[in-house]
């Protein structure tokens, strides 16, 4: 017994070496060493086509090189991580309302900020309040409009690569449990429109139709972005409404336009991912409206949506710092659009995502204008004291 004991703890010794896990497979291994290994599965009672240990060695050592010392899973704040995180029963529900990808949300969240800021009083920050409302309302609003997409889109979804893996079109959730949870997102997001004033709640109501509506856009117009567009920039309507009590249409209307073309540019350069799946299924898109064009049209958009933002500024009589924040959107645009590869998918992803750095570099033009007032306002009253 002794002697048993003692070969196959050497046999232990010989097989556990941190080799790749294909050694175990290759013509090298399947000579002596395998024989050893399977002579010890015997004595232990193990089936002769277990794993051996080298294989085990070889995932750990991956695993803590991948974790840390420790073999710890590292820390990340990170959106998908957090969905990952979560029990596997609530999952497919965060991925239906695309919390692990949130770039979509802020895109619906940023014409809200620029509108929040511009109606701030002169040499006052944007109201945090507001601004944390219209951000439960957007991660609210913005995940009821993915579960009502989705519902529309269950059959095409699975026929695109990209769309494939969606819970309702994986069948991951069933139609009625998305009905149901759409029922719970739209509750939480009308409790959120109610803490607002009576003409924004009104304001915030007119905007459900353009939800509903938009994805049977892509089936019967060329032109889903637009309608998107007009979906997608109601905070900047919203925002200063429910600041001001109503809306100064001189200065929501062109920050309104401004964002339709906005979402124009960049849903657009994201419908160029799926253009050759959209073909096929038989959805329309801009991307397939433009094709070869789409850098022409793109442009065009562009000088739009700054002029827009030229007139919203001279209306809300902003000062130097926006019109420099709009200099840099400007040229923001231009390199997003002169560099993208429309027909390369992940530059595609890229070049949109990056929309949401745009979005932020305007609101922050917008915060440091509005303090720039208050400077202007205190050396006019010193001139005049002079005086």
């Amino acid at each position: 017994m002794n002697v048993r004991l003692r070969s196959a703890s050497q046999l232990i010794l010989l097989s556990w070496k941190p080799v790749h896990p294909a050694a175990c497979f290759s013509p090298s291994f399947s000579g002596h060493r395998q024989q050893r290994w399977e002579t010890l599965m015997g004595l232990c009672g193990l089936p002769r086509g277990a794993c051996c240990p080298s294989t085990a060695f070889h995932n750990q050592s991956v695993w803590r090189r991948r974790s840390g010392p420790e073999g710890k899973r590292p820390f990340s704040l990170s959106a998908a991580a957090v969905v990952n995180s979560a029990p596997s029963a609530v999952q497919p529900y965060l991925r239906l309302m695309r919390l692990d990808k949130p770039i979509g949300t802020w895109l619906l969240y940023l014409p809200c900020t620029w509108s929040i800021g511009l109606a701030a009083d002169p040499g006052c920050l944007p109201d945090l309040a507001m601004l944390t409302l219209f951000g439960t309302g957007a991660v609210l609003m913005r995940g009821a409009g993915c579960t009502i997409n989705d519902m529309w889109d269950k059959d095409f979804d699975k026929k695109v690569s990209r769309t494939a893996g969606r819970p309702l079109a994986a069948g991951q959730i069933s139609r009625f449990r998305a009905l149901v949870f759409l029922g719970g997102q739209l509750t939480a997001a009308l409790g959120v429109l109610l803490c607002l004033n009576n003409y924004s709640i009104v304001l915030g109501a007119a905007s459900l139709s353009l939800v509903v509506t938009y994805p049977l856009m892509k089936r019967i117009t060329y032109w889903p972005q637009l309608v998107l567009g007009f979906a997608f920039n109601w905070g900047a309507l919203l925002g200063w409404s429910a600041v001001k009590g109503s809306c100064d249409w001189s200065v929501c209307l062109p920050l309104y336009f401004s964002g339709v073309m906005w979402t124009l540019i960049y849903d657009t350069i994201y419908a160029h991912q799926d253009k050759a799946d959209d073909v096929l299924v038989g959805v329309r898109s801009t991307a397939l409206r433009f094709q070869e064009w789409t850098k022409p049209w793109l442009s065009g958009f562009s000088v739009a949506m700054l002029a827009g933002l030229a007139l919203t500024g001279i209306n809300a009589q902003q000062t130097l710092p926006y019109y420099v924040a709009v200099s840099a959107v400007a040229v923001h645009l231009a390199y997003q659009i002169y560099a993208v590869n429309i027909n390369k998918p992940e530059d595609c992803w890229k070049k949109f995502a990056s929309n949401r750095n745009l979005g932020l570099l305007l609101f922050l033009g917008i915060v440091t204008s509005n303090l720039w007032k208050k400077r202007n306002d205190n050396a006019l009253e010193t001139l005049q004291s002079h005086k």
